[in-house]
């Protein structure tokens, strides 16, 4: 993800507006570009977004923290998810995840501060047959263990 210096922002808001009428129907749809193409919902953008669409901006705000979806803070790069479903948990992913922060120097739902790494925990990946699941970006692995989240991560290993 790069971060958007202010202009670079508006012209991309402007664009993506430029897209769309002014219809309340469309808040999701633009909402999802938005953040597809910057990362995540800056205040400013859902400000705008709820000038565009003639609405308070209260209920732009209202739809987008009712999506888990939406995020209001730059992610990083590469997205790091954790399943904390039964059987990952009975299967160790409470050590797995303890590594994992360790190793970033993060919580789940914080970003390192390189903007390189997000943290989240999921509910189930429905990869119970490979418990613990670990998904990094778009890559699943699979009966995890701490030494193969060294061998993953690299040594990102935080002091």
């Amino acid at each position: 993800m790069i971060i958007l210096a202010e202009t670079e922002v508006k012209d991309k808001l402007d664009e993506i507006l430029s897209h769309h009428s002014a219809n309340r129907d469309e808040l999701i749809p633009i909402l999802q570009e938005v953040q597809e193409a910057l990362g995540y919902l800056p205040q400013e953008a859902m400000q705008k977004v709820a000038r565009f669409l003639h609405l308070p901006e209260s209920a732009v705000f209202g739809v987008s923290t009712f999506y888990a979806q939406f995020k209001f803070f730059p992610t990083g790069k590469k997205k790091v998810r954790l399943c904390r479903g039964t059987a990952c948990h009975v299967r160790g992913a409470p050590h797995i995840l303890e590594e994992v922060e360790k190793r970033l120097g993060i919580k789940p739902g914080e970003t390192t501060d390189d903007l390189e790494y997000s943290l989240e925990t999921i509910a189930c990946f429905g990869s119970c047959a490979l418990a613990p699941v670990m998904v990094v970006d778009d890559n699943v692995y699979g009966r995890m263990t701490p030494k193969k989240v060294a061998q993953i991560l690299g040594d990102k290993k935080r002091d």
